[in-house]
């Protein structure tokens, strides 16, 4: 169902693919109708100009090697968010497959998998959503965030499920960029305690005979920025790569040419630490930087879901459960609160413990992914609610939603509502 509350909405057509039970993208019109569907989806599902799509195909079932066959035509249930992917997959507005990826890692299977998840990038468009003059770039490359496991003892003493970025070119073949996360441990700002936690697996999976270590939900490239434009901070250089880690509740940019990390906020939050004026981030989901020409450039924006905060099964809290969500919006220098939506009282006050997403609109509206309750609505500045769309509930089971965007007019073949293009919005 949808409500069209106000007529300051950035009227455009809303892209979501359900996170279950089946794997179809949808598009809506501002009055939640559909006006297109692909029976492929991901998690999440991207549109680019011109109507294609990048999804998902397959999914990793487990730590055997029970994989749903990539190649088969029918309609299946699509991956979880955290589930290795087999195949991403590129379709035309007429569902026609253009491009495949899957020559990663076959993790003792057998088969070859691209093992995405969370996120992936194509070149040319930092975040995956309308940028102006940031397009994705035809037949581009791509970003894949992705899962590699290993046994490293220093860090745990079961085998962990790493995570690791990569890139692709269009002719499938590896760039020779990889960045594996566990390369990294003495630059993530653990205490003891949760390194503690970290080495006795606390996220071991029996059934998966592996540890979730760090759980990284989301990964982009950051794009052109004041910070390096014009002053020259390699740690905001537009190549440079932004990642969020769930199980330990820190934001990072690691440096594209070097691997290091370069800037991070969080775990530690508590007094005397230089993010505590943001509040404790708690399994925070979709932290991204504003793309130029967008109302916040430069600043950080983040799901801030709430739940449990601390180390992985929330052995080691480091302050009280948080039962509401937040969208934060912060200068990445100064560190400095810009805005924020959702509270304990008063503005917001919803509750996504997981999954969840904020686009920032051309008109300075945000567009919020409440998953864990299937609720897409915009916000304006002054928090006021102007569209809203519950997702149905699929077969009787959920309606969680992992992320959703809303796409120019001007992307959509054909324009079917009319909408007028967002260069109205050019500054």
């Amino acid at each position: 169902m949808s409500r069209n509350l106000k007529n300051k909405q950035c009227e455009g057509y809303t892209l979501y693919c359900p996170a279950g039970p089946v794997n179809i993208a949808y598009l809506l019109d501002m009055d939640g109708c559909r006006v297109h569907e692909w029976s492929h989806g991901g998690q999440p599902v991207k549109m680019l100009p011109g109507g294609s799509i990048i999804g998902a195909r397959g999914t990793r079932q487990g730590k055997d090697p029970l994989i749903k066959d990539p190649f088969q035509e029918d309609i299946s249930p699509p991956p979880k968010p955290w589930q290795d992917v087999i195949e991403l997959v590129q379709v035309d507005w007429e569902g026609n497959i253009e491009w495949t990826f899957s020559n990663w890692d076959d993790d003792r299977t057998g088969t070859m998998m691209s093992r995405q998840h969370h996120d992936f990038q194509r070149e040319g468009n930092p975040v995956g959503y309308y940028a102006p003059d940031q397009d994705p770039i035809e037949k581009g490359r791509i970003l894949i965030l992705a899962h590699k496991n290993s046994t490293i003892p220093e860090i745990s003493d079961k085998e962990i499920e790493d995570d690791v970025i990569y890139e692709v070119d269009w002719d499938g073949h590896l760039t020779g960029f990889e960045w594996h996360a566990a390369d990294h441990f003495e630059e993530m700002g653990f205490c003891e305690a949760a390194k503690d936690a970290i080495y006795k697996s606390v996220n071991f999976d029996e059934a998966k005979g592996f540890c979730d270590w760090l759980h990284i939900n989301s990964m982009s490239e950051l794009g052109r920025n004041n910070y390096f434009t014009k002053t020259g901070d390699e740690r905001f250089n537009p190549q440079n790569i932004i990642i969020s880690s769930r199980n330990t509740d820190y934001i990072a940019i690691i440096s594209r040419k070097t691997g290091e990390v370069v800037w991070r906020v969080g775990p530690d939050f508590s007094e005397g630490a230089a993010e505590h004026g943001l509040g404790q981030f708690i399994g925070q989901h979709h932290a991204h930087m504003i793309p130029m020409n967008l109302p916040g450039e430069g600043n950080i924006l983040v799901f801030d879901n709430g739940g449990r905060p601390g180390y992985g099964g929330f052995v080691y809290p480091r302050t009280d459960r948080r039962d509401y969500s937040r969208i934060i919006e912060f200068n990445p220098v100064t560190l400095e609160m810009v805005w924020q939506y959702g509270a304990e009282k008063g503005d917001g006050n919803f509750f996504s413990h997981f999954i969840s997403s904020a686009q920032r609109l051309p008109n300075g509206n945000t567009l919020i992914t409440d998953g864990a309750n299937g609720r897409l609505f915009e916000v304006t500045k002054s928090k006021e609610t102007v569209w809203e769309f519950i997702a149905p509930v699929m077969g009787g089971r959920s309606n969680l939603v992992y992320r959703s965007y809303r796409i120019p007019p001007e992307w959509v073949p054909g324009n079917p509502c009319g909408y007028d293009e967002w260069l109205c919005y050019s500054r």
